[in-house]
C-alpha cells in the first residue's frame, strides 16, 4: 500500500480503495485480508460528489488513495466481512453487499472448475475493479495465483496487443466495440460475458468470427455470474417461484447489505434463498432461460408482455440500429408497449407499421410496439444494461435523460 507506514491494520477494518486499476491492487486485498479486514474498492471514474456520497454511506475505517493510505472516522466491518462491494443497480443508490471468505472463494473456484480453468492459465481484466465481474477476475490471481493481466481501463488497441491471456470477462458493449475493431478473440478460450443480457444476433456475430463466449447469469448479490449459459455452477441451485422470479441458493451469496437490515430481508425468501428480481423458465433440460426483470413486466390490456423478448423480435429489422422496449401508462390498455429506437439510417428511420409487422412473425401481435419512438441514444448502465426506469422519460430532441 503507497505510504502505508503509519497505518497498522486491525481486524475489522474496511478498507476503502479509490486507486486505479493495476497490479498493486494484488497486495492490497493480501494485505487486508491477512490483518483480517475487509475491501471496498471505489470506481476511481466518479466524480468528487459521487465518491464522496459513496464514502459517506459506506463509512470504512481506512481510505487507500493514490496519495497515501490515512485512517478515518468510520464503523468496522461485520465480523467475517472481507469484502464490500457497490451494486451496480439500473435505478436508485447502490447497495453495499457484503461476502465472507467462503463466498469469494466458491466463486472463484466454481468458476474455474465450470471452464476448465486451471492456476497456470492467464487471465485479461479489463472491467472496472469495482464491479463485481471485474474484481473477480483479479481474485483469480489472489486466490488461485493464476497470472493476470491488468489494463487501466477498456482499450480496444490494448487488448488486442495482449496475446498470452486465454480467460477474460467482457459485458456486451465492450464485445461489441472489440468485433467492430475487428480485434482477434479467437485466441481466447473462453470469454465469460455478464453485466447485461447478450443479445442472440451478438452471440452469432461473435461465434461466428470463432469466438468461444459463455452467458453468466447473476448478479453482484450472487457474487457474479452464478449460472453459466442455463447451468448453474457447482454449489449453487436454483428455482423459479409461482409468478416467474427467479431464486438462487449457494455458498456464493451474499451476507447481506451494509448498514441495510430492511433490505437484506427483503432480498431473501423466508427459507433463505436469494431474489435477484428477474423471471425466468427451467426448461426441462434444466437450463435456465431469463425473460426479464420481475418489475418490468408490462401488463397491456391484461396480457403480459416482456421488454426482452420485443426487442429480440425488432432488433434483426434491416432499419434498427438498437432497441430498447418499455411500458408506458395508457388509458384504454392500462400499459402500452413503446418501443425506442435507434434508427440504422436517421434519414430514413422504421415506421410502427413496419416494426409491428415485423415483430408479428416472431410474436404475437399483441405483444408489438403501440408507439415508436426514435431516439440518437439510448440510457444504459456502464455494463450496458438498459435503465428501464429512465425510458418513459427519454425524449429524441433531449438525448439524454430529463433532468
Amino acid at each position: 500500500m503507497p505510504s502505508a507506514e503509519h497505518v497498522v491494520l486491525v481486524p475489522g477494518d474496511l478498507v476503502a480503495v479509490t486507486m486505479p486499476p493495476g497490479l498493486g491492487w494484488f497486495d492490497i486485498v493480501a494485505q487486508t485480508w491477512a490483518a483480517g479486514g475487509a475491501v471496498l474498492p471505489i470506481d476511481d471514474r466518479l466524480s468528487a460528489p459521487e465518491r464522496a456520497a459513496l464514502l459517506d454511506r459506506a463509512r470504512p475505517t481506512v481510505l487507500l488513495e493514490p496519495d497515501g493510505v490515512n485512517r478515518v472516522d468510520g464503523e468496522p466491518a461485520e465480523e467475517g466481512v472481507a469484502l464490500v462491494i457497490a451494486s451496480s443497480g439500473t435505478s436508485g443508490e447502490p447497495k453495499l453487499v457484503q461476502f465472507d471468505r467462503q463466498a469469494i472463494d466458491a466463486a472463484v473456484t466454481a468458476s474455474a472448475l465450470a471452464i476448465g480453468a486451471t492456476a497456470d492459465d492467464r487471465w485479461l481484466c479489463c472491467l472496472p475493479l469495482a464491479h463485481i465481474g471485474g474484481l473477480l477476475v483479479l481474485l483469480r490471481g489472489v486466490l488461485l495465483g493464476a497470472p493476470v493481466t491488468v489494463l487501466p481501463g477498456f482499450d480496444p488497441a490494448a487488448i488486442a496487443d495482449e496475446e498470452r491471456s486465454v480467460f477474460t470477462a467482457l459485458v456486451p458493449t465492450m464485445l461489441r466495440r472489440l468485433l467492430d475493431a475487428e480485434v482477434d478473440l479467437s485466441r481466447f478460450r473462453r470469454i465469460l460475458m455478464g453485466g447485461a443480457h447478450l443479445p442472440p444476433r451478438l452471440r452469432e456475430r461473435a461465434e461466428t468470427a470463432g469466438v468461444s463466449l459463455v452467458e453468466a447469469y447473476g448478479l453482484t448479490e450472487s457474487c457474479g455470474g452464478v449460472v453459466y449459459d442455463g447451468v448453474p455452477l457447482p454449489g449453487v441451485e436454483m428455482r423459479v417461484d409461482s409468478e416467474g422470479g427467479i431464486e438462487l441458493k449457494g455458498p456464493m451469496v451474499m451476507l447481506g447489505y451494509r448498514f441495510d437490515a430492511e433490505a437484506t430481508a427483503a432480498a431473501f425468501t423466508p427459507d433463505g434463498w436469494l431474489r435477484p428480481g428477474d423471471a425466468g423458465e427451467i426448461d426441462r433440460d434444466g437450463r435456465l432461460h431469463v425473460v426479464g426483470r420481475v418489475d418490468e413486466l408490462i401488463n397491456t390490456g391484461g396480457e403480459r408482455v416482456w421488454p426482452r423478448e420485443v426487442e429480440a423480435a425488432i432488433r434483426p429489422h434491416p432499419k434498427v440500429a438498437d432497441v430498447a422496449v418499455g411500458g408506458r401508462l395508457d388509458p384504454e390498455w392500462g400499459e402500452r408497449v413503446v418501443a425506442w429506437v435507434i434508427p440504422a439510417d436517421p434519414a430514413e428511420p422504421p415506421t410502427l407499421e413496419e416494426l409491428r409487422d415485423f415483430a408479428a412473425e416472431a410474436i404475437a401481435r399483441h405483444k408489438t410496439p403501440r408507439e415508436l419512438i426514435l431516439v440518437e441514444a439510448l440510457p444504459r448502465t456502464f455494463s450496458g444494461k438498459i435503465r428501464r426506469q429512465a425510458l418513459s422519460r427519454w425524449m429524441p430532441e433531449a438525448g439524454t435523460e430529463p433532468e
